[in-house]
């Protein structure tokens, strides 16, 4: 919790340095396909992953510094994880993070759309996750337990590269984004053990004042 307050103080504190420019307010909801890497120094686990539907929802916020060019950051509820099956044993990995996005922002105007692409580096923290084993008629649940102990399953923090496009109407907005999770989030790396987190998303977002 304390990394997730210092993480939304950076975001508030570059807000208020902006202040001068002209804000763009907005909320944005959508699906969310997510998978994980996971590989050791032998192996790799997350080759019979498959991505698991979610979503993400949340404001965002947008600092101009030109016509073409500006700075976008949000808070946004995101699910992450995976699921994998074999027979009818069924595993599915439900993670519940908030992301927050760090990226340059650039729009092409085209007749009476606008073309935008976005890339830079986002900040994720893990709030809640619980992972569900079913086999057949019986089933069993988890709690994800957060940490960097032998205990624990994975780290809270997490950070890595997004990049994405979309077409903007007006206030409409319709987007899709790919995060690549550069953070090792497993608990433990003996063995050069990793976990990463892949996240392709489709969104619309409602732009205020527009």
């Amino acid at each position: 919790m304390k990394n997730l307050i210092k993480l939304l103080i950076l975001v508030f504190a570059f807000s208020a340095a902006t202040e001068t420019f002209a804000q763009t307010f907005g909320v944005k909801a959508g699906l969310n396909l997510s998978n994980m890497l996971v590989k050791n120094d032998d192996h790799t686990f997350s080759d019979d992953y498959k991505m698991k539907p979610g979503f993400h929802v949340g404001v965002t916020a947008e600092f101009p510094f030109s016509d073409m060019v500006s700075f976008e950051t949000g808070l946004l509820l995101s699910t992450k994880g995976f699921k994998e099956s074999e027979g009818d044993a069924k595993f599915n990995a439900n993670l519940l993070y908030i992301d927050i996005p760090l990226t340059a922002r650039t729009t092409f105007d085209v007749g009476g759309a606008k073309i935008y692409g976005t890339f830079g580096p986002y900040l994720s923290m893990g709030l809640s996750g619980k992972y569900k084993f079913e086999d057949g008629s019986e089933s069993e649940e988890e709690d994800v337990k957060w940490g960097s102990g032998d205990e624990d399953d994975l780290k809270r923090l997490d950070f890595g590269l997004t990049i994405g496009a979309g077409l903007a109407l007006n206030a409409i907005e319709v987007g899709l984004s790919y995060n690549l999770g550069l953070a090792n989030v497993a608990s433990t790396s003996d063995g050069g053990f990793k976990s990463n987190h892949r996240v392709i998303g489709v969104s619309v977002a409602y732009k205020l004042g527009k």
